[in-house]
């Protein structure tokens, strides 16, 4: 009789325990997006990006991680990279466009992308990648935490790699709005209150010196701004009057209150749309 009960609990759990996950086809596309419950990989057949010829203002961080990427690609030693700074100054929007750049001599560089959510999961997503003939770029935009996030611990994994190493095919690209991927007020608050302040703060900050390049993104000029307007309207063939389409573009960011690559394309859209242009 206690056979059978342990024999039907056996099944029940082999029933509720998700099933492993296959062998991802890393030829289906370029990119992927990691998820959880259950854990898979999702190819993305098109990668949502823009030309890296069109990205302005940026040609400092743009050629550093150019060919930090390029050497990666190669097999060469390469650098984890946080790239950090203004938001809507082109981070996310550098790593997708460098990734199609340098896969256009390496296609076996794949793009996965990682929430921040889902990075207590990493380390079973890099024993997906580790044995892995092709080499993976592991990207999570807009990567912060706050007072009480363990999640910081989990990234260690990929930058230390602990006990096992990081996967020797696998580079960690991450963007964020702060340096030290933290708010300021939280450093202070946790220096002021603890009783060892530097340990206290230690840890958390020291996590974004584990990245080998820091690319800070400051915001733009407004001859940079208009600059990026005008590549825009000759990439995709839209003409304007040059003194209307300053005005204008002026008009626009003084609206928003800001300068920003995000802000150009915005106004280029709008722009683009009144001129019945898909873009």
């Amino acid at each position: 009789m206690e056979q059978a009960t342990l024999a039907r609990i056996a099944e029940a759990l082999e029933r509720i325990a998700p099933a492993p996950m296959p062998a991802p086809d890393f030829t289906a596309a370029g990119g992927f997006v990691w998820h959880m419950e259950p854990d898979r990989l999702e190819p993305v057949p098109q990668i949502n990006r823009v030309r890296l010829d069109l990205l302005v203002g940026i040609e400092r961080s743009r050629d550093t991680l150019l060919d930090n990427t390029r050497r990666f690609a190669r097999g060469f030693s390469a650098n984890n990279a946080l790239l950090w700074g203004s938001r809507g100054m082109g981070k996310s929007s550098l790593v997708k466009a460098i990734h199609a750049e340098v896969a256009k001599d390496h296609p076996d560089l794949k793009l996965v992308e990682l929430q921040r959510e889902d990075l207590p999961s990493v380390g079973r997503l890099l024993n997906h990648l580790r044995d892995a003939p092709q080499r993976f770029i592991l990207f999570c935009d807009d990567l912060s935490f706050s007072h009480d996030d363990q999640h910081y611990k989990s990234l260690k994994a990929v930058l230390d790699g602990g006990i096992e190493g990081r996967p020797e095919n696998v580079l960690f690209y991450a963007t964020s709005n702060r340096r030290h991927l933290m708010p300021r007020d939280m450093i202070e608050n946790e220096r002021s209150s603890a009783i060892s302040p530097s340990e206290a703060v230690e840890e958390k900050v020291s996590l974004s010196d584990r990245f080998g390049l820091w690319l800070g993104f400051h915001p733009c000029s407004q001859d940079e701004y208009l600059s990026m307007i005008e590549r825009y309207c000759a990439a995709y063939g839209v003409a304007a009057d040059p003194e209307t389409l300053r005005a204008e573009a002026i008009e626009w960011q003084a609206t928003r209150g800001s300068r920003s690559g995000r802000v150009a394309w915005q106004f280029f859209t709008d722009l683009a749309g009144r001129q019945g242009v898909q873009v």
